[in-house]
């Protein structure tokens, strides 16, 4: 339930870049994608560092749910970046 719930943050944190390259105009909404991937990276990784610290489980056992925590936010971004980069 935690993976998910992560997961579902890193979709709600891009869109709310979205929103606001949108409102603001102070980036493009393709740069924002751009910039949400790192931002995500260092998040994913604190959720990992978390587990590994707090929860007690091995890098190896925690290395799998990063890269899918990661992944599924990061591909959207992707996603989004394409299409919007035009």
């Amino acid at each position: 339930m935690h993976t998910i719930l992560v997961m579902a943050g890193g979709v709600v944190l891009l869109l709310c870049g979205q929103l606001l390259a949108r409102f603001t105009g102070i980036t493009s909404q393709a740069q924002a994608a751009l910039y949400f991937v790192p931002l995500w990276l260092l998040i994913a990784a604190s959720n990992m560092w978390a587990g590994v610290q707090g929860a007690g489980y091995s890098v190896m056992e925690e290395l799998p749910i990063f890269l899918l925590v990661f992944a599924v936010p990061a591909i959207l971004a992707y996603a989004l970046w394409r299409q919007l980069r035009y």
